[in-house]
């Protein structure tokens, strides 16, 4: 576990130094585009249960009911503003978890991590253990089938990743990522799982 915070702190500083004008440029479209702040923070379920504020790019209005899973939303797309269609599906609002790794709240890989009140998919991952391994950026689920997974079904890919962590089966999920975000492969509006 050393070996992948070290490697987590690494990956996460060069990423920040290397796009530090992709978020200036971003920071400065999202400003232009709606009124609010550029960055949004949200209670998320971290290792053993804990809770932490995740970071995003806000994609969102700021009269967007606040805490509910965009599939829970009556009509997501309402809410959601131009760039943030953008930026959704590029997976770019995601960026600033960066911030979130190198505080040690998050990994690159792992679960994703639950928003606080997604009971459902909390005690989903309790049966695999998936709860008790830090949350990534990305993870398995998110590279076989991302929005579009019922709850049941990404808590167990979750568990299989928890069975599975290693250095190989991590690198194996970065490049799957990589794949994914180029293709936009699993975004799905309105989603079960758009966290």
């Amino acid at each position: 576990m050393k070996v992948k915070r070290i490697l987590d702190v690494g990956v996460s500083l060069a990423a920040a130094v290397v796009l530090a004008p992709v978020y200036v440029g971003l920071a400065a479209a999202i400003r232009l585009d709606s009124p609010g702040p550029v960055l949004f923070r949200q209670k998320r379920v971290g290792i053993h249960k804990t809770y932490f504020d995740i970071l995003k790019f806000r994609t969102m209005r700021i009269d967007t009911p606040k805490d509910v899973p965009t599939h829970m939303l009556k009509n997501p797309e309402k809410y959601i503003t131009r760039m943030g269609r953008f930026l959704r599906k590029t997976s770019l609002d995601e960026l600033p978890q960066i911030f979130n790794i190198l505080k040690g709240d998050m990994s690159l890989i792992g679960p994703r991590p639950a928003l606080w009140n997604q009971e459902d998919l909390i005690a989903e991952r309790d049966r695999y253990g998936a709860n008790d391994v830090m949350p990534g950026l990305t993870g398995w689920a998110q590279i076989n089938g991302r929005d579009e997974l019922p709850i049941a079904v990404k808590a167990r890919l979750d568990g299989e990743y928890v069975r599975r962590m290693s250095f190989l089966f991590d690198l194996r999920c970065f490049i799957g990522t990589i794949r994914s975000v180029l293709t936009s492969d699993g975004v799905k509006e309105g989603g079960t799982g758009k966290d």
